[in-house]
């Protein structure tokens, strides 16, 4: 895994991916969703300190009159001034308009984090890889089913889309 050079954050966004109680209390591997909340945690709290954009993006299941308990973001997860993105597919760009809202913004970077790491995680990111955004992943910001599909996207997937890195070595650039 090899760190990023410092991110402008004028240009970057954290993206996290379906952090919601019922995603984060299921059994995840390489850890638990609540190590993977907190890494999160931390990742936006420097973002926003920095200026950046935090992206939160939930998964809604379509067709359906309500949705299961703990489909909410967990709580004291977002803050003002965050995008909150409602997703009904397994990425979070397919008619939501995060595109044009990260446009809008002049982003040219996502770093990413979530849950599940070969699934929300990495369909988002291919399809931020195809519109020509620069990818960060902190591996320990993820967590997926099992081990084998975590190692997959963060060994095999990732690489070829952007950096792979921790959440300890992830920096902002600095006036």
């Amino acid at each position: 895994m090899t760190a990023p050079d410092a991110l402008d954050p004028a240009r970057s966004a954290l993206v996290l991916v379906d952090l919601m109680d019922r995603i984060v209390a299921l059994p995840l591997e390489p850890r638990k969703g609540t190590e993977v909340l907190a890494a999160a945690q931390e990742l936006a709290a420097a973002f926003r300190a920095a200026g950046a954009p935090v992206v939160l993006i939930r998964v809604e299941r379509p067709g359906v009159a309500e949705q299961p308990p703990g489909s909410d973001l967990v709580a004291g997860l977002r803050h003002d001034g965050d995008i909150e993105i409602v997703k009904r597919t397994i990425g979070g760009f397919q008619g939501t308009g995060l595109h044009e809202r990260l446009r809008e913004r002049g982003i040219t970077t996502l770093v990413f984090g979530g849950i599940a790491t070969n699934l929300g995680v990495e369909s988002t990111a291919r399809a931020a890889a195809d519109l020509g955004y620069g990818l960060v992943f902190v591996e320990d910001a993820m967590a997926a089913f099992t081990t084998a599909e975590h190692r997959a996207s963060v060994g095999l997937d990732f690489p070829r889309l952007g950096s792979v890195t921790q959440a300890a070595h992830l920096r902002l650039k600095t006036d």
